[in-house]
């Protein structure tokens, strides 16, 4: 491996996170052929409509991946943290294939972009990577799921209890810097209706809030 500041970042990363799953040698090709870029926290990475031709690797930091109605309404579906990928990808390639869903920092993010047609190659090349790739792709579809039961199925005060706990637990933070108005927009709802949820979670002891943070106090 040609031992440039990019390669030797990327190379100790993967190992970091990867050395019990990938053989050395799949790791030195995933260095040579990605992509290392960094975004700052709010910034939109992928959007909807955007053509898809790499394959994201979280490196560091996290991601939210949101999808939307026909009225542009958001819906949060999960949450990508490091060392993980977005399997939606895998339904796409390179002959002009449109994203449907938005990808936004969560925080500060380094991720590696593999080029689409190399991860085919490595699906047949390396059993470890093939198996990385299904599992990721079987507990993502699992996550959309229970965004799907939940949305069906729970209450508003119940939604709004799992976006923090999940929030808190990528950020590794138990105080959410985020607005009502972002919130509602995450959750599909209002601001009105987010605020007077958080009213009554703070009466009850399960949070503290003020206008831009919440902090969670019972889980």
């Amino acid at each position: 491996m040609t031992n440039t500041p990019h390669n030797i970042k990327c190379y100790d990363h993967l190992q970091e996170q990867f050395q019990n799953i990938f053989d050395d040698e799949l790791i030195t090709e995933i260095c040579q052929n990605g992509q290392l870029k960094a975004y700052a926290a709010e910034k939109v990475i992928v959007d909807i409509g955007d053509e898809m031709k790499h394959f994201p690797l979280i490196l560091k930091g996290s991601l939210k991946i949101l999808t939307e109605d026909d009225e542009g309404k958001e819906l949060l579906l999960y949450y990508l943290e490091v060392g993980d990928t977005c399997a939606i990808t895998l339904t796409l390639d390179t002959h002009g294939k449109k994203s449907k869903i938005r990808a936004i920092a969560e925080e500060y993010v380094e991720i590696l972009f593999l080029p689409v047609d190399r991860v085919d190659e490595w699906m047949v090349k390396y059993k470890k990577w093939r198996h990385f790739i299904m599992e990721t792709y079987n507990y993502r579809l699992n996550e959309m799921l229970e965004a799907v039961d939940t949305l069906a199925f729970q209450n508003m005060e119940e939604r709004l209890l799992k976006y923090l706990r999940d929030k808190s637990m990528v950020t590794g933070d138990n105080e959410i810097h985020n607005t009502h108005a972002q919130i509602a927009n995450n959750l599909n709802s209002s601001r009105v209706v987010i605020s007077r949820i958080l009213a009554k979670l703070e009466i009850n002891g399960r949070i503290k809030y003020s206008r831009n943070k919440i902090e969670l106090l019972k889980f």
